[in-house]
């Protein structure tokens, strides 16, 4: 996983102006992991958690966690997106709402 972290973050910082990839999972409030920066606790699993401001783009890079993230403010869209453990991405919509899910 540490060639794989490495490549991922030499890669993609560079490429696209993302801050540098970190344990964890991170959700921005702009495009490539800028504005407000909500940080995700991978261990409270299952939880609904409404975010201040949508989430435009996620940053994960966890072996064991992911997160599923909606456009309702309570988990409660019909259509939610999610990260794999090992991700940089812009969303496809804003997000309003997420929960730690295993990976």
């Amino acid at each position: 996983m540490a060639a794989a972290l490495i490549g991922l973050t030499s890669g993609a910082a560079s490429a696209s102006g993302w801050p540098p990839l970190k344990e964890g999972a991170y959700l921005y409030s702009g495009p490539n992991g800028t504005g407000t920066v909500t940080v995700v606790d991978l261990t409270d699993r299952g939880t609904c958690h409404a975010l201040s401001q949508a989430a435009v783009s996620a940053q994960v890079a966890s072996g064991f966690g992911a997160v599923e993230l909606y456009d309702g403010a309570n988990c409660d869209s019909k259509v939610s997106w999610a990260t794999s453990s090992l991700s940089q991405t812009n969303l496809p919509w804003a997000m309003l709402s997420y929960r730690a899910i295993s990976a």
